[in-house]
């Protein structure tokens, strides 16, 4: 798995917790997962942030603004049209 580049400490990315982490790949499904693991498109968060009830697994706002932030940096290194070839849909309109 590649490291993260949406993250350099081991906090959670909404609360800046540092105990009970868990590895949030940001894209979702199975193919995405890999997909996230390749390209470093995942963050720390603690469990309440991970999978409480407004944790990022079924908040859509946190979930919204994981991609827009995964969107931003996988641009800065590759480019929007690599960002649509591998992921087909633009998180950032």
């Amino acid at each position: 798995m590649a490291k993260s580049i949406m993250q350099d400490d081991r906090r959670c990315y909404f609360c800046g917790a540092v105990i009970n982490l868990e590895r949030h790949h940001v894209m979702a499904g199975v193919a995405n997962r890999k997909l996230s693991e390749k390209f470093g498109l995942w963050v720390w968060l603690c469990q309440r942030c991970h999978t409480g009830t407004d944790g990022a697994q079924y908040d859509r706002e946190k979930n919204h603004l994981l991609k827009m932030d995964a969107q931003i940096r996988f641009e800065g290194l590759h480019g929007h049209e690599m960002w649509m070839d591998v992921f087909r849909k633009n998180y950032l309109f």
